[in-house]
């Protein structure tokens, strides 16, 4: 019996997000959870207690504020099938009529909230190819002078080729970042049976527990912690590519289970082997599978690219029609999903950036201090207008909405001030980039004249 062709275009939408959506969010056990412990001024000591710990709060993250959050809440929010934050600053804005500082507010929201996906949209691809290409150094230490080149040229190709579409691109990732999700779970599987108590993390106490035994160190932990979220965002901007549907269904029946899987198995593998950390996700599989791991995981980071590139896109897309941009030319490509658009201009500003952040940090590690301001401030404007969406325009229940919306700040809140803590050690690149974007976007926005680019 042949399968309903509706759902033929459901499994294939699935696979084409699975390639195109979650590469970021797929990609971040990479360097996430060895973050947390990494040698520093507010690394996490290594104990059974705070790898505990640190993995119970990677877990409920996940689960609260991709699932819960985005995938089950916000998802619910688009314009004409459109996500991201300024699909909600649209919806608002055609209530705000006749209310002046509401109106500037809301711009002001969406402006902030464009720049600061931009400055995501530039630090992911960075650290997703540094981070895989540094596997080059597992393999043979001498390796290290190609890193940065290599990175440069994938970067580069990755970029080059967005010309081709979402469609085509997601299709030739999809089968890829399959292989990869059931890769990277299974190994953590492996690892999970040789100390299988890791497992008590799902317990939400863990999680409680270190953060109440251990002073201001969860809150610096928090700055780690968040990195395995950070594809959230582009999650939504991205719906406009397939749709909800897909979207929910890839992350709750595939990606979901893979990601926990994978945490739990670094967990184990880091009470087992303390030393393991430098190289925490690689030395997960056994040393004669690590050339053609790290060949993987650095066609899994190129995939991982793709989703914040993508959302750029449909963000400029969205600031072109709300007067935020300057009209420019968008390439439509495809016949079947009006969501699907390519932004030459855009695609080539992000280049450039990324190039700029790959040769001025040089690590995937220096990158993680820089990673997370723009990602958490983009989080903290969605809850605020996601709630302003649902009272004022879904008309759900007052009260409710604002206890989960308050849950939910308070959260991304401590997220977005741990992440400021790192101002000085590279956070000021995201936030400096996403200033300037702000002004420049402000000034498009009161000109009286669009040029067309």
């Amino acid at each position: 019996m042949q399968a309903n062709p509706s759902n033929q275009k459901i499994y294939s939408l699935v696979l084409a997000a699975l390639g195109i959506v979650y590469g970021d969010i797929g990609t971040s056990p990479l360097y996430a959870f060895e973050q947390a412990f990494s040698p520093g001024l507010h690394a996490v000591p290594i104990s059974e207690a705070n790898v505990l710990g640190v993995l119970s709060l990677f877990f409920w993250c996940l689960v609260m504020i991709v699932t819960v959050k985005y995938v089950l809440i916000v998802m619910r929010a688009n314009h004409k099938g459109e996500g991201g934050i300024l699909c909600l600053v649209r919806k608002l804005l055609d209530r705000s009529h006749g209310r002046p500082i509401i109106k500037g507010l809301l711009i002001f929201a969406g402006l902030l909230g464009a720049a600061f996906f931009y400055g995501d949209g530039v630090i992911t691809p960075a650290i997703s190819v540094l981070s895989a290409v540094e596997g080059m150094e597992v393999i043979s230490p001498s390796l290290k002078p190609y890193v940065i080149p290599v990175a440069l040229t994938i970067l580069v190709v990755l970029f080059l080729g967005q010309r081709f579409g979402t469609a085509k691109i997601g299709i030739l990732f999809g089968p890829v970042m399959v292989v990869w999700f059931v890769l990277i779970g299974v190994l953590g599987f492996l690892n999970i049976l040789e100390n299988p108590q890791v497992l008590l993390a799902m317990n939400p106490i863990y999680a409680q527990e270190f953060v109440s035994n251990n002073g201001l160190l969860p809150f610096f932990a928090l700055g780690a912690v968040v990195l395995c979220v950070t594809g959230a965002e582009a999650l939504y901007a991205d719906m406009g590519h397939f749709g909800s549907k897909p979207i929910q269904l890839a992350w709750v029946g595939f990606v979901l289970p893979a990601l926990a899987l994978n945490y739990f198995g670094q967990g184990a593998l880091l009470l087992k082997s303390p030393e393991s950390l430098s190289q925490l996700f690689y030395l997960m599989a056994p040393a004669s599978f690590h050339i053609a791991f790290v060949i993987f995981a650095t066609l899994a980071t190129i995939i991982a690219s793709q989703a914040v590139i993508s959302g750029a896109f449909s963000i400029t897309k969205q600031a072109i029609d709300l007067g935020f941009w300057p009209k420019m030319r968008v390439v439509q490509t495809s016949t079947h999903h009006a969501g699907q658009i390519y932004v030459p201009t855009i695609n080539l500003m992000l280049l450039v950036m990324v190039v700029i952040a790959v040769l001025f940090f040089k690590s995937s590690n220096a990158l993680a201090t820089a990673y997370g301001i723009a990602v958490t401030g983009t989080m903290v404007l969605t809850d605020f207008l996601g709630m302003y969406v649902a009272i004022k325009i879904a008309r759900w229940n007052v009260f409710l909405v604002t206890i989960v919306a308050i849950f939910f700040i308070l959260i991304d809140l401590a997220f977005f001030t741990s992440n400021a803590t790192k101002f000085m050690d590279g956070g000021w690149f995201p936030l400096g980039m996403s200033v300037v974007l702000v002004i420049f976007m402000a000034v498009v926005f009161l000109s009286p004249k669009k040029e067309q680019l």
